[in-house]
């Protein structure tokens, strides 16, 4: 078989990720419209169908992105990779000339279209560090041999972006981002010995960073944010402290109870939540489809994560495992993210909901992870020489 030929690569997909996501993806995409029609009627004077089109453009890329990703063999990822961080590296600087948006320095603003290269970053450092614990593997599994170098390159290079984020004071991104690189050094090829040693080293420099963070708390956590931290595990009885955004959130799932009041007939998307075919996408589904059938969402997720986890097991390389790893991470992190806010679990931090948000870089980001899932499930079927750990 040609590793080029995209029609025989095709077949060797996992169909039940592939299908899933996709009846995800069109889910979310059709929740967009009602969601947004009252805000980009009334709130900017577009078409009701503004985001939704812009939402289909940014699919339609990622999926044209995708052709290329699949026909890509992994093998060539420790080549390009580094100039792809590079970039990556580049891009988020950049935005910190940008002037902020909803408090955050985060975005590249070019009139015609906005990227958050912090959200395009994600995928990148999953790679990035995979494809650094394949080629230490030996080495970092060696006794009797001083690691330390080796392990502190690699957390170099994947602390360089979450460094950037925090200058960008978007707290969501860098919490997602660090779950992400905690799960995969966890994970990773690295003595449990070696380990423990870093992450005590690791939690002393986290409390420092903390205490840093406090000392300018002004920079980092406006009041805006504190008032989230306060208010989250009473939203309602702090409805004008910070507390507005999940407090509507309960009456809408309250509002919306076993069987939903029907498609576009959501009463919080009129102004009470803001955004609502972002970060709240959740709270309009289950107002006006009820939680029954929300159900059906948890049951996607639980696939798609499922999939991913098996392919990682199933890979026939290290770079395979690590990376489908950590893109079940990534996917895992946001849900619990936006959904432990709108639950008022932890605070709400504002970030995408997978597969059912509005946001270009994140839809992007989101299927370039799923095509490199597919590519290494495409190599999984096709290799005959399984790994020898």
């Amino acid at each position: 078989m040609k590793q080029n030929n995209l029609f025989k690569l095709i077949k060797y997909i996992d169909k039940p990720l592939f299908f899933v996501s996709m009846a995800l993806f069109i889910f979310g995409l059709l929740n967009i419209v009602t969601a947004s029609s009252r805000a980009a009627v009334v709130n900017y004077d577009v078409s009701i169908y503004y985001y939704f089109y812009r939402q289909l453009i940014f699919i339609i890329a990622g999926l044209i992105a995708s052709i290329v990703i699949i026909k890509t063999d992994t093998k060539y990822y420790k080549i390009i990779i580094y100039m792809i961080f590079i970039i990556a590296i580049i891009l988020n600087i950049w935005a910190l000339s940008f002037r902020e948006i909803g408090g955050s320095t985060n975005w590249i603003d070019l009139k015609i279209i906005k990227i958050q290269p912090s959200e395009l970053s994600k995928p990148i450092i999953i790679i990035m560090l995979a494809v650094l614990f394949e080629k230490y593997y030996k080495k970092l599994r060696t006794v009797n041999i001083n690691h330390y170098d080796i392990i502190g390159r690699i957390l170099l290079i994947a602390l360089i972006i979450p460094s950037i984020i925090i200058l960008q004071k978007d707290l969501g991104t860098l919490l997602i981002t660090l779950f992400i690189i905690a799960i995969m050094f966890f994970a990773s090829p690295i003595l449990k010995t070696d380990k423990v040693k870093t992450t005590i080293l690791m939690i002393g420099l986290l409390i420092a960073g903390l205490l840093v963070i406090y000392m300018v708390q002004g920079y980092i956590l406006n009041d805006a944010r504190k008032s989230r931290f306060t208010s989250f595990l009473d939203p309602c009885g702090n409805y004008e402290k910070g507390g507005y955004q999940v407090c509507n959130s309960y009456i809408a799932i309250n509002d919306g109870g076993l069987f939903g009041l029907g498609i576009g007939k959501s009463k919080q998307k009129y102004s009470y939540i803001p955004e609502p075919h972002t970060d709240s996408a959740f709270a309009i589904i289950a107002e006006e489809y009820g939680i029954y059938r929300t159900i059906f969402i948890f049951i996607g997720y639980i696939i798609i994560l499922q999939r991913i986890l098996k392919i990682s097991a199933n890979s026939v390389t290290l770079r395979g495992r690590y990376i489908c790893l950590g893109i079940a991470s990534y996917i895992f992190a946001h849900i619990f993210i936006n959904l432990g806010g709108m639950f008022g679990v932890i605070p709400l931090t504002g970030v995408p909901l997978p597969f059912l948000s509005y946001g270009g870089s994140f839809v992007l980001s989101l299927i370039a992870s799923l095509a490199v899932v597919q590519r290494i499930n495409i190599e999984n079927k096709n290799q005959k020489i399984k790994i020898n750990l």
